[in-house]
């Protein structure tokens, strides 16, 4: 395993669409667990889902994946990824 392999990152996601968020929230929060990412939900609403991941970017990139293919009762148009600066909030 090479470093880039190990180095935890954190970013937040947003997800745009044409969203549930009593199914995709749920499905978002067990297959970040599968992938072994620490979550925090910050928004959820029928349009937009905003959450922090940490883990390394490249579980993070499967992740995104993930939700871009999603459960069926949702349509993912757009999922924007930024960095989460810790260190100044």
């Amino acid at each position: 395993m090479t470093e880039r392999d190990t180095h935890r990152v954190d970013e937040r996601m947003t997800i745009r669409g044409d969203l549930e968020p009593a199914s995709f929230v749920p499905w978002i929060r067990r297959h970040a667990a599968k992938l072994g990412l620490a979550q925090k939900i910050a928004h959820t609403g029928a349009d937009r889902i905003e959450l922090e991941l940490s883990g390394p970017v490249e579980l993070i990139d499967m992740m995104e994946m993930g939700c871009s293919l999603g459960p069926i009762d949702v349509w993912v148009e757009t999922i924007d990824r930024a960095p989460v600066d810790r260190e100044n909030g």
